[in-house]
């Protein structure tokens, strides 16, 4: 009986040897390689919470550099930002609060290389449409009309569409070029939803150029029929 379960034994170490010798490498590695992954994944979460306190920190420097209406340290903290932390939706935040205090305080130049940024480096289609319609106003402002229409000449998101028009039609009539300036007010007007602010703002300035915005509407409502 002994010897019996001896050679059972035996027989099944030696199907476990055959096992290991035909798998084990493999095995092993599988494990190595799953060892290094989990440890990979908690070191990249590890280094994306640090990158975003770092992140926030310089925000946070960036924000009362703003409210203090210290423009060397909005510049310092937005150059830092950029440097560190440029793919993070902080840094694209931080390039249009920065561009703001800098304008307020009449640092045009700056704040149009703040803009400037984010319109080329945001990773957010949303942020890079907001800097666009901005730096098209302070270029409208300065009368560098070409430059202005050029920034806005670039597709944005959907819901930008109507906003981008108006603008054109902003920039179009500071050029004195009023038909221009009505075909974009009234895809603007049509854009914008019927009852909001902007809609209102939009029926203003057709009435500036000659259009009656309910002849768009009964339009509007013949061409759906």
């Amino acid at each position: 009986m002994a010897t019996h379960l001896d050679l059972e034994e035996q027989e099944q170490l030696d199907q476990l040897k055959h096992f290991w010798n035909t798998y084990g490498t493999l095995i092993t590695t599988v494990i190595v390689v799953l060892a290094l992954a989990f440890a990979s994944w908690n070191g990249w979460q590890y280094w994306q919470r640090s990158k975003a306190a770092g992140a926030a920190a310089l925000y946070d420097e960036l924000q009362r550099g703003a409210e203090a209406g210290d423009t060397a340290r909005v510049e310092r903290a937005l150059a830092d930002m950029k440097d560190k932390f440029g793919g993070t939706a902080y840094a694209q935040q931080a390039g249009l609060l920065a561009a703001k205090a800098l304008h307020d305080k009449g640092s045009v130049d700056a704040s149009r290389a703040a803009l400037t940024w984010v319109a080329e480096k945001a990773s957010d289609p949303g942020y890079q449409a907001i800097a666009r319609l901005r730096l098209a106003g302070e270029l409208m402002d300065s009368k560098s009309y070409d430059e202005a229409l050029k920034q806005l000449a670039v597709a944005v998101p959907k819901e930008f569409e109507a906003l981008v028009a108006d603008r054109k039609g902003d920039i179009y009539l500071a050029q004195g070029k009023r038909d221009e300036a009505k075909a974009a007010y009234q895809q603007a007007w049509s854009g914008f939803e019927a009852g909001s602010d902007y809609r209102r703002l939009v029926e203003i300035k057709l009435n500036a150029v000659g259009v009656d915005p309910q002849t768009l509407g009964k339009a509007a409502v013949a061409s759906a029929k």
